[in-house]
């Protein structure tokens, strides 16, 4: 199938490094990152996820839960782990799903249909469709999509800075524009007429009628 943005995210039963995974039970009431490698062992990989276990207090202030995903087996996923400890420093800290029936890879529009067989015997470069990240909200839909190349590493941050950005914006009705961070002025949606943006933002500037900005809301 295909993902689309606000579509709801396809559900799946996995076996996991903390055990089997129902996906969408196991999301509950949180908010969803989905981030997905073609192979155990691989460079660029084992820094990343040692950055993201790393970064797990901030995932969790955001009410957020990270799950990984690789085409091998849960042995695997173990041993590799050390390796990303001795590396990074820290261990993943979330469950990382043994995909090597290529079940969620298909599901989610990773790996074509026609693939099977054994994973062992698949290479990286067999999987480099499998570098996906899938941001998810608290009502299963479909956040963002983001699908990176193999040999380059994923920025964290600008994904914390994204779910800060959608999490402001669901809450405020604002969007953020181009490079903002925390604490930076923001966009008033076209949701909000002028009327009620006068009681709700009170002192908003007007750039251009279609674009008004505000001060961060707290």
């Amino acid at each position: 199938m295909t993902l689309r943005l606000n579509q709801i995210a396809p559900d799946f039963t996995q076996n996991s490094t903390e055990g089997p995974i129902h996906f969408h039970e196991w999301l509950g009431n949180s908010w969803g990152v989905l981030f997905s490698h073609p192979k155990d062992f691989t460079p660029v990989c084992t820094t990343e996820l040692g950055t993201v276990a790393n970064l797990k207090p901030e995932f969790d202030k955001r009410n957020v839960k990270v799950i990984g995903l690789s085409v091998d087996s849960v042995d695997d996923h173990q041993r590799w782990s050390n390796d990303i400890k001795d590396v990074q420093g820290q261990a993943p800290n979330f469950p990382m799903i043994a995909d090597a029936d290529y079940k969620v890879s298909k599901l989610y529009d990773m790996l074509p249909e026609s693939v099977s067989g054994d994973p062992a015997k698949r290479t990286p470069a067999d999987n480099l469709t499998v570098r996906n990240v899938i941001v998810i909200d608290p009502s299963k839909k479909i956040r963002l999509i983001l699908v990176y190349p193999m040999a380059t590493g994923r920025n964290f941050q600008e994904i914390l800075r994204v779910i800060d950005s959608m999490q402001l914006g669901d809450k405020h009705k604002v969007a953020t524009p181009a490079d903002w961070k925390q604490g930076g002025d923001v966009i008033i949606t076209g949701a909000v007429s002028n009327e009620e943006a006068q009681k709700i933002f009170p002192g908003f500037k007007t750039v251009k009628p279609y674009l008004r900005t505000t001060a961060q809301p707290r």
